[in-house]
């Protein structure tokens, strides 16, 4: 039986919750100390540790056949490679910085500026888009520093929270992309694998959608349980259970992570008591 082979980077931080997405997944991986690439016992699969930077290639090439890697990566790279997955973890951002004494957040202070970067692609494309004319210097780490040593008069760079910059005074100006961890697969997949590919997806959307969502049970009178219904926003409709307790009964039902607060406060106001939040693990519709 064929295994479809994923890459994963060997070291980064998309490292650690790559693997914690597969363990989620009921992926389990027994890999030897410096193993690059490593078979899985319970599904499927072959997992390769390779450099973050090398991956996109890797993909259009068909050496492997997914990826989990940066969306960010994928836009520089610009090779010819299908996203099949948002995956919500290590969100960033691609922007421009300036020195913190630059009063301006106008993308016109770039015209005719040094932009040290990492990103030439990404970066020469926003440029042209917005009519810029700009120096790009490409510099294959550190980009935080050349400001400060006179090498470019801005940067562009991933940014996450933002303390990099701050340490090495810099502020964000200009958002070029947003990005976060995508599962993305190359061009050349055989029918087999796309089969093993569908149970990895179904897999991986169960525990996403279960990161996003909370159980919730409550205790509520008969004559509000209308009510407390239509606040719910629901797969279906709410379980209804009777209490021992007459006139009383309990609901339970799934509320979305974004709106919990929001939506516990429109169920107490209807009358809910005794709520309970219980995490969910995994969720499948």
């Amino acid at each position: 039986m064929s295994k479809l082979k994923i890459a994963v980077q060997k070291s980064g931080r998309l490292y650690e919750d790559s693997l914690q997405l597969l363990k989620d997944c009921g992926i389990f991986i027994n890999n030897g100390k410096d193993q690059l690439k490593v078979s899985v016992d319970n599904f499927p699969m072959e997992i390769m540790y390779l450099r973050n930077s090398d991956i996109p290639q890797y993909l259009e090439d068909g050496v492997v056949d997914i990826a989990i890697v940066g969306e960010n990566l994928l836009v520089e790279k610009q090779k010819k490679i299908t996203v099949v997955q948002k995956l919500g973890f290590s969100k960033c951002r691609v922007s421009l910085a300036v020195p913190k004494e630059i009063e301006t957040d106008d993308l016109a202070y770039f015209q005719d500026k040094k932009i040290a970067t990492s990103y030439p692609n990404t970066l020469k494309n926003f440029l042209e888009k917005n009519k810029i004319t700009a120096d790009i210097h490409v510099i294959s780490g550190s980009v935080e520093i050349a400001p400060n040593i006179g090498l470019a008069d801005g940067i562009c760079d991933i940014v996450s929270s933002g303390s990099t910059l701050f340490k090495n005074g810099l502020r964000e100006t200009v958002t070029l992309l947003q990005s976060e961890a995508v599962l993305a697969k190359t061009s050349s997949l055989d029918q087999e694998k796309e089969v093993i590919l569908e149970k990895f997806l179904f897999r991986i959307k169960a525990v996403l959608k279960a990161k996003k969502s909370k159980y919730i049970l409550m205790n509520v009178p008969n004559e509000k349980i209308s009510d407390i219904a239509s606040v719910l926003p629901v797969l279906k409709s709410p379980t209804v259970i009777p209490l021992a307790e007459k006139g009383w009964s309990s609901i339970h039902s799934v509320i979305d992570e974004e709106r919990f607060w929001e939506v516990i406060d429109e169920l107490k106001e209807n009358g809910a008591q005794d709520i309970l939040i219980i995490p969910i693990d995994k969720m499948v519709i």
